[in-house]
């Protein structure tokens, strides 16, 4: 008997009012669930462009020998353009035998180099540089933001800023207001690039440019989309 006095407290302690679960809504609230999307719009800060060489030769040697001589020479032009060094990158090297069409029999070598322009602006010249070198196979430019990050942020508080004029204009109809953020998840987001020039030639690496000087391709830099998509839990209440 005398440990009566020592339960009680726990007894009352344990029957006391729990705190208010911030995932759950009360019981004299209303759960509002709502799905938004928003879109940022961002203008390209860099270009990448693929260059290769592309050369056929009677050998294996000299097919080897005269691709390399002229990627050297298209690398120098981008050189020349002040493109850094870590900015261009290999992507493929290759050598292989012909085995059908008017070139059966000969060797043909490739070599592509990826390069990034950090300036929209001056990615049609390094495109005409890299031709007049003796490029002969190209594609792109694909033009992207510097920081995606930033873009995709920006696409996100958007996509919350629908969601929660969504929200008040459900809750103001039903004679409500929202008096709770219960969750927010985080949807699928995209980045969509609009690109501005494109460009896909080949040949043999021995044959001239066909116009010399290269006059440098348009770049229309465009906007890129980022988008994003956010679902909201709303804890609703009357007014």
């Amino acid at each position: 008997m005398r440990a009566l006095p020592m339960l009680l407290p726990l007894f009352l302690a344990a029957c006391a009012e729990r705190p208010r679960d911030t995932h759950r809504v009360a019981p004299e609230e209303t759960l509002l669930q709502v799905s938004a999307t928003g879109r940022a719009e961002t203008a390209p800060t860099e270009a990448r462009f693929t260059a290769g060489v592309e050369s056929i030769a009677p050998s294996a040697a000299a097919a080897s020998e005269a691709n390399n001589q002229t990627i050297n020479k298209v690398l120098a032009a981008l050189d020349g353009l002040s493109v850094r060094k870590e900015d261009v990158q290999t992507r493929q090297v290759s050598l292989q035998r012909i085995g059908y069409g008017p070139n059966r029999g000969r060797f043909q070598a490739n070599n592509m180099v990826e390069v990034k322009v950090r300036d929209v602006a001056r990615a049609g010249d390094a495109i005409a540089a890299a031709t007049e070198a003796g490029a002969n196979v190209l594609s792109g430019p694909n033009l992207t933001v510097g920081d995606p990050e930033k873009a995709r942020n920006a696409a996100h508080a958007e996509a919350f800023k629908a969601a929660r004029a969504r929200a008040e204009a459900y809750a103001g109809a039903a004679g409500l207001k929202i008096v709770r953020i219960l969750s927010i998840r985080d949807g699928m987001s995209g980045h969509q690039p609009y690109p501005g020039y494109d460009m896909n030639m080949s040949g043999e690496a021995s044959a001239p440019p066909q116009v010399s000087p290269v006059s440098a391709p348009m770049i229309r830099p465009g906007l890129n989309t980022s988008q994003a998509a956010v679902q909201v839990d709303f804890a609703l209440a009357p007014r």
